[in-house]
């Protein structure tokens, strides 16, 4: 097993990174995150918390996340303001690699930019679209814990604690291989959407 060779980056370097958004603008198209949730290597809980909107909600889209309109709220027991939110992920991630599904998605609603080499996207991992002999971009995590892990999620709602330890899972089952490329030269995962480059550093 040669990778062994190579270092791999302690627990404490990694952090899962998963948010989930509601609509804003006309009929709800413009994501609006709505919450947040950070997770250590082992899965625990460091962050989570619901966020105000900074616009107009259009479209609360509880079906898929699950939000009610009273989650949103002022004076709720765990929304915060976005600005505050935002400079508490920020500063959380400093420094760490971000495993996640979709991460520009996330660093978007989120207006964070982060190192590029210093994330782990499932969505990106070649090995995984190459093992389900995938021809699309993205392949969803729901799909992909099923067909790599037999494992289901997302069955009621999306939850972004949840898709944090579900990616962190999917990681981890691949870290050895994934950060042997990596120490080697190479990026073992295909780009992010090119309009989101903004995004990263």
């Amino acid at each position: 097993m040669a990778h062994n060779r190579f270092p791999i980056p302690p627990p404490e370097k990694y952090l899962a990174l998963s948010t989930t958004s509601v609509g804003c603008g006309p009929g709800g198209g413009t994501p609006m995150i709505a919450r947040v949730a950070i997770v250590d290597y082992r899965g625990h809980d460091v962050f989570s918390a619901y966020v105000l909107p900074t616009n107009p909600v259009t479209d609360y889209r509880t079906s898929t996340t699950g939000i009610q309109p009273e989650d949103l709220q002022p004076g709720g027991w765990s929304a915060l303001p976005w600005k505050e939110v935002q400079a508490r992920v920020a500063q959380l991630i400093r420094d760490k690699i971000i495993v996640g599904h979709t991460l520009w998605q996330d660093l978007s609603v989120l207006g964070i930019r982060h190192p590029a080499v210093a994330t782990r996207d499932v969505a990106l991992y070649q090995p995984f679209r190459n093992a389900l002999r995938s021809t699309n971009h993205v392949i969803g995590l729901p799909t992909l814990m099923w067909q790599l892990m037999r494992r289901r999620v997302q069955e009621t709602h999306v939850c972004p604690l949840e898709n944090a330890r579900a990616a962190l899972d999917l990681y981890r089952s691949h870290s050895e291989e994934w950060e042997a490329t990596i120490a080697k030269g190479q990026w073992p995962s295909f780009l992010p959407p090119s309009t989101f480059s903004r995004c990263y550093q």
